[in-house]
């Protein structure tokens, strides 16, 4: 298993990522979302595995209105651009990927380790 967590250090749902793993015994990637952002090739495979963009905004942030009325194919350079617009944490593994706090998800992607 090779897990990457995107977050933002003040995020109380990406801690909460973090110590499952932890408590699970699982080696894991942190990346600093704000200073770090997503390269290119990370944004198209975690949009992908998500099921668009969309999915990647938070739409809780006070700055929301700056992407909200965006052409779809305009968001991307302003996420990448704006990177406290994420949602997180971003969880990666492989080819798949979750936005938010899932542990359900990350329970099915042990257990299909095992």
């Amino acid at each position: 298993m090779n897990i990457q967590i995107f977050g933002k250090s003040k995020c109380f749902d990406t801690k909460k990522a973090e110590r499952f793993f932890k408590e699970h015994g699982i080696k894991f990637q942190s990346v600093d979302i704000l200073s770090k952002g997503l390269s290119a090739g990370e944004f198209r495979s975690v949009s992908q595995a998500v099921g668009g963009v969309d999915a990647l905004i938070d739409e809780k942030n006070k700055d929301y209105c700056d992407i909200k009325y965006l052409l779809d194919d305009a968001k991307p350079d302003k996420l990448m651009e704006c990177p406290k617009l994420y949602k997180t944490p971003i969880v990666r593994n492989g080819k798949t990927a979750t936005v938010g706090y899932c542990p359900d998800v990350w329970n099915e992607w042990i257990k299909s380790e095992k």
